[in-house]
């Protein structure tokens, strides 16, 4: 375990009484609350001391209200720094509405659209989500890409048409853990790399691969990945919690990590557990 607090750039936090999730009623074991009191018993003794929301794939007529009661729940308990919230991207120039509203809440720093669901692989490169996209710097808002391995080399292009916009890849964009595949994802991580405006957060893998039978060999492949490809200024540590829960329990994901860093220095580890996320979403 790391010998500093970390700092979790990935906690969803939801109560199904306040609002609503449409995924959940294909997920019976997410099917309930997860508020930062059970966040705490499943941390255990990991030391974390500051977090960053994302937003949960509410119903997209609550998205504000997400972003409004997380706002809420950050002002009594002030380790929740930061909000990605959700926002109709895909809405071109109409979006500014949405991102106007956002901006009144000083937490939110990014918008999350999931792209990982949508049928059309060429989603995210349609010329209203790229514009959408590009809006969000004039409000300071990164954007957090959470896609499937599948939606890599558009997600590349993606990137390259907004070259303003700072850009996070979540889950080191879901490659087949499960099946063990490697290619295409490994070159188009590095293409992703490459591009100077991308961060990647490793969080997430566990939840790719077979949630039973998953081990720390499997993962450390494509942990080495990332690292070769972004080094250590531009890599963050995620926890994903609660989606975590479905494969593994939180201590075990950061002491997974933490093996499979093993030869790294102090400042390196201080940087992927806490620094860089400082940096990227701007916390205190």
């Amino acid at each position: 375990m790391p010998s500093f607090p970390i700092i979790d750039t990935h906690l969803h936090i939801w109560d199904p009484a306040r609002l609503n999730y449409p995924w959940h009623a294909s997920v019976p074991a997410l099917n309930r609350p997860f508020l930062l009191g059970d966040f705490d018993e499943h941390r255990a003794d990991t030391d974390v001391e500051r977090m960053v929301f994302l937003e949960c794939d509410v119903a997209p007529g609550d998205r504000l209200d997400e972003a409004k009661w997380v706002s809420e729940c950050a002002a009594a308990d002030h380790r929740i720094e930061a909000i990605i919230a959700s926002a109709p991207l895909e809405n071109g120039a109409e979006v500014e509405a949405d991102l106007l509203a956002l901006a009144e809440l000083p937490l939110v720093r990014g918008i999350r659209r999931l792209i990982q669901d949508e049928p059309d692989d060429d989603f995210c490169v349609q010329p209203g989500f790229v514009e959408g996209v590009k809006r969000l710097p004039a409000h300071g808002f990164s954007f957090d890409i959470c896609i499937k391995h599948r939606h890599m080399a558009n997600a590349v292009e993606l990137v390259r048409q907004c070259p303003e916009v700072s850009f996070i890849l979540d889950h080191i964009g879901k490659p087949a853990v499960r099946d063990g595949l490697l290619e295409p994802w490994k070159q188009q991580l590095c293409a992703m790399a490459a591009l100077p405006n991308v961060t990647c957060k490793m969080s997430g893998l566990v939840t790719e691969a077979d949630h039973d039978h998953w081990t720390r060999d499997q993962l450390r492949p494509y942990i080495d990945h990332v690292i070769e490809c972004f080094g250590f200024d531009r890599v963050m540590y995620g926890g994903d919690w609660p989606v975590s829960t479905q494969a593994t329990r939180y201590p075990e994901w950061v002491a997974t990590l933490d093996s499979a860093l093993s030869g790294c220095s102090a400042d390196e580890l201080r940087r992927i557990y806490r620094e860089n996320a400082i940096a990227f979403y701007r916390l205190s």
